[in-house]
């Protein structure tokens, strides 16, 4: 999680007489997109040097805070995800912190976990750091196929349960998507997140009535007949509906 040239952060502390060890403390970022139609998550690879934990495993996207240049923990967070993705100023919004003693072998750590939403045409993924390799990953059910370094499938787990608590009853998906999309493609989105398919009029009459969404004035061939292409209203920000979709 953090470069080979960058040592592990000084654990050790004085207050008056007494000298406390300080916990190693990270940022894990979730990076979530639509790929290949379904919702996948990006994954580090963890290096093979010796001394490394958990080598060769995949991972969450992360590091540790560096004071010189992270002036909060959502610094920290856009700094790790623009590195990965060259994205700078996603939705991002974060789910928990966790720590203890066993988490990581090499120490008492903390992990503060981030969120991402991002549309798949802004992504430029780069391999730096010590990462070995980077991939994304698709989401089957709470988490992915493979298993997860350090305590990461319940990181992810958290991660996926607050996207999808959130889908329920706000706009949330609407940044998975381009710039540019039509309601059936707004709906697919929902869906996929959810895991479940949606009423279409009951979706189209509460996403036209939320007030998040521009006509452009355009439309898109779908196959079919052409469909009207929207755009999320500037400074929309995120929108609350008055009732989730679970309740009828």
């Amino acid at each position: 999680m953090t470069k080979p040239s960058e040592p592990i952060p000084d654990p050790v502390e004085a207050a008056g007489d007494a000298v406390f060890r300080r916990p190693l403390t990270t940022v894990d970022v979730v990076i979530l997109t639509i790929r290949a139609g379904s919702l996948q998550v990006l994954l580090v690879q963890r290096p093979q040097q010796a001394g490394e934990p958990f080598p060769g495993r995949w991972a969450l996207p992360g590091g540790f805070v560096d004071v010189a240049r992270d002036r909060d923990l959502q610094a920290c967070a856009l700094r790790k995800l623009a590195e990965k993705t060259g994205v700078d100023s996603p939705y991002l919004e974060q789910v928990g912190s966790w720590g203890s003693a066993t988490r990581d072998p090499r120490g008492w750590s903390t992990t503060h976990v981030y969120v991402a939403l991002l549309p798949d045409e802004t992504l430029a993924l780069q391999k730096g750091g010590n990462a070995a390799d980077l991939r994304w990953a698709p989401v089957e059910g709470e988490g992915v196929a493979m298993p997860l370094a350090f305590d990461h499938a319940v990181l992810l787990g958290a991660a996926l349960h607050r996207v999808r608590g959130k889908t329920e009853y706000t706009s949330l998906p609407a940044h998975l998507l381009p710039s540019a999309f039509t309601l059936g493609e707004l709906q697919h989105v929902y869906e996929l997140v959810l895991g479940r398919s949606l009423e279409k009029k009951a979706f189209r009459t509460r996403m036209l009535a939320g007030g998040m969404l521009e006509d452009l004035g355009a439309q898109k061939e779908t196959g079919r007949r052409p469909a009207l292409l929207y755009r999320l209203r500037e400074q929309a920000g995120l929108v609350y509906f008055t009732r989730s979709f679970e309740q009828r």
